[in-house]
């Protein structure tokens, strides 16, 4: 499965890919405590794409708190075959972006992966790497073109069989009438220790579930609350989830 996986990665520069964000680490761990900073002594509320952070940075995650305080999924999920499955090579972007890395680890079921490029192509077509940043404000959401948001989404609808997605997260969104607890427990974005209900953890053992057959509806992709819960609400307020053009195909 690793030598299957690696000769995916070098066919479609992924392993390029993972390595560039994987340096991002130390810089995004200094802008994280800046803006802890910021936001205690200036009072704003930023949403933050989520990064590595060390646990002893780590908060105490509560029924209360935002999901994901801190951490990142795990760097690698197990993969499968690629014969007789079908890389899309007509994905549209409006920045340029190469979404083929993305398809192949949908196909070959490396959800892990998926899930992080998902996070850092938004960071890129957002325009925030641009600003020399390497997380989203919720105002940036506006900046994400509807091109890049509905390449990402058809493939994540492909292949999870219509299970993971934006789209998908938006009816859930719908059906919690915009309750933020709600919705995470309609999608899997909670557990309970005990009587005590909390969001899952990103650090050390990652708690989320990057199976399709075993992850409720929408649980993928994911999404940070370090910040708030306004970016997550303007990622599944887009004008792109108004009607139902984004799922056809180029």
């Amino acid at each position: 499965l690793a030598l299957a996986a690696s000769r995916v990665y070098r066919r479609h520069y992924t392993s390029t890919l993972i390595l560039l964000s994987r340096q991002t680490h130390n810089i995004a761990m200094k802008v994280s405590l800046t803006l802890t900073i910021l936001t205690a002594t200036l009072g704003f509320s930023v949403a933050f794409v989520p990064m590595a952070v060390p646990r002893s940075h780590s908060m105490q995650v509560s029924s209360t708190t935002s999901m994901a305080e801190s951490g990142i999924p795990p760097a690698t999920s197990e993969s499968t075959t690629t014969e007789d499955v079908e890389i899309p090579t007509n994905l549209p972007s409006e920045c340029g972006m190469d979404y083929v890395p993305l398809a192949t680890m949908l196909a070959t079921g490396q959800l892990a992966e998926a899930d992080q490029f998902t996070r850092d192509a938004l960071i890129t077509i957002s325009g925030a790497r641009a600003k020399k940043r390497d997380f989203v404000y919720f105002t940036d959401v506006k900046n994400i073109p509807s091109t890049d948001l509905a390449t990402m989404e058809r493939l994540w609808n492909k292949f999870s069989g219509g299970k993971f997605g934006y789209s998908v997260q938006k009816k859930k969104w719908t059906q919690s009438k915009g309750d933020f607890e709600v919705f995470c427990r309609k999608i899997g974005w909670t557990t309970t220790d005990g009587e005590v209900e909390r969001k899952k953890r990103w650090f050390g053992a990652s708690e989320f579930i990057y199976d399709v057959k075993k992850a409720p509806e929408g649980h993928l992709p994911l999404t940070s609350a370090l910040r708030g819960t306004s970016l997550i609400k303007n990622l599944l307020n887009h004008p792109v989830w108004d009607n139902d053009d984004w799922k056809k195909e180029p």
